[in-house]
């Protein structure tokens, strides 16, 4: 059973940074991950992926501000969030899954409990 856990959310005002990391586990094959992101009444969306190969996709909403990256030895996942603004306040998941490669939720297998980010104007 994979399991994903995420850390690293928090307060910031707008132009600052964060790092989210997600500690994942329970599986044996090459996996895609990604972020995902959820503001309440809204549909969650995707924020970036990373392939089992290291290619990348993100969000235009996010493109040059937040950069994904997985560390291969420790099974981990990060985000560095930079210029962060207010939009981007909401509840951040982490995912994965062997045949995942979007930024549809409904291509994710797995996902992490979320973790809270909140920027301030």
């Amino acid at each position: 059973q994979v399991q994903l856990v995420e850390s690293g959310g928090g307060s910031v005002q707008a132009g600052g940074s964060l790092r989210l990391s997600c500690a994942a586990s329970g599986y044996s094959y090459s996996i895609s991950m990604g972020w995902f992101r959820q503001t309440p009444g809204k549909e969650r969306e995707g924020v970036a992926v990373i392939g089992s190969g290291g290619s990348t996709l993100y969000a235009d909403s996010v493109k040059g501000r937040f950069t994904i990256s997985k560390e291969k030895v420790k099974n981990t996942l990060d985000l560095q969030m930079n210029s962060l603004k207010p939009e981007d306040t909401a509840m951040y998941y982490c995912a994965a899954g062997p045949f995942f490669y979007s930024l549809r939720k409904e291509d994710v297998s797995y996902w992490g409990q979320g973790t809270q980010v909140t920027v301030s104007s």
